[in-house]
């Protein structure tokens, strides 16, 4: 123990001489030194502050786009993109940013609007409301075009729907932004049907097919000797029934009955 205490205050002695200081200055001006030479080697060999900013392409055609960068000496890669209602071949995004400082030859990435439009399948818009029917459309990409009603007891339900005149059916693939026209039922339900054909019916066939298509029951009368009114049969309506004809009447007409047990 006595000799490591003449060590240590051997150690704490030198730690005091002009050598070791000199010793001290020397290891500590090296480190200096090979971190200066460190930086300096970096900087050249990264070029730090040399490079170019990048010009801001965003609004040009991709063909402009690509000489202004070639010019500059950049790489480019393109992408594309579908964007509804935009002119198609403009460039919409462009990696790295406008004005950043780069270095020559860097690669620029470009994403330009593509001016090939994308299919989608027509969604199933049957029967919802004209609000419900809008927001599926928009969700599909497909933009809502003309609007017509015709009598139906729903309001603003879609009962058809059209892309370009022609009739559409669900999930069938279309071009995304089409305008689909639509047909909807104006709730108010239809003001005329259709005359049912009662020739040949007992009274109590005629009162059902009557209630049916909402018609009333007129006046009724009898033709010749009629025994048995359950048995006896039409053989005359007003308003008559034309022959390969469609006779439209008001709902809730009159329709009167002649009756014969012949």
């Amino acid at each position: 123990m006595f000799t490591s205490k003449i060590d240590m205050s051997k150690f704490f002695k030198y730690l005091a001489t002009p050598d070791f200081k000199r010793q001290l200055i020397i290891a500590f001006s090296s480190i200096i030194i090979i971190v200066f030479i460190l930086y300096i080697s970096l900087r050249f060999y990264t070029r730090h502050g040399e490079g170019k900013p990048v010009p801001n392409l965003k609004g040009l055609s991709v063909e402009n786009a690509v000489k202004l960068l070639e010019a500059e000496g950049f790489r480019y890669q393109i992408d594309s993109v579908f964007i509804m209602d935009k002119k198609p071949g403009l460039v919409t995004e462009q990696d790295p940013d406008p004005n950043t400082n780069v270095k020559e030859n860097r690669m620029i990435y470009l994403t330009i609007i593509s001016s090939q439009t994308p299919d989608v399948n027509f969604p199933d818009i049957e029967n919802k409301t004209l609000v419900e029917a809008k927001a599926m459309l928009e969700n599909y990409g497909l933009k809502l075009g003309d609007t017509t009603y015709k009598s139906d007891i729903a309001r603003d339900a879609v009962l058809g729907f059209t892309y370009a005149g022609r009739s559409l059916q669900i999930g069938q693939k279309i071009p995304k932004g089409s305008r689909i026209d639509l047909v909807l039922g104006d709730g108010y339900g239809a003001s005329e049907v259709e005359l049912p054909n009662l020739k040949g019916l007992t009274l109590e066939e005629a009162m059902f097919s009557l209630k049916g298509a909402s018609l009333t029951l007129g006046n009724i009368s009898y033709e010749g000797v009629v025994r048995d009114s359950s048995k006896a049969v039409i053989i005359l309506q007003t308003p008559a029934i034309v022959p390969d004809s469609v006779i439209k009447v008001s709902i809730g007409s009159r329709i009167n009955l002649v009756l014969s047990n012949q």
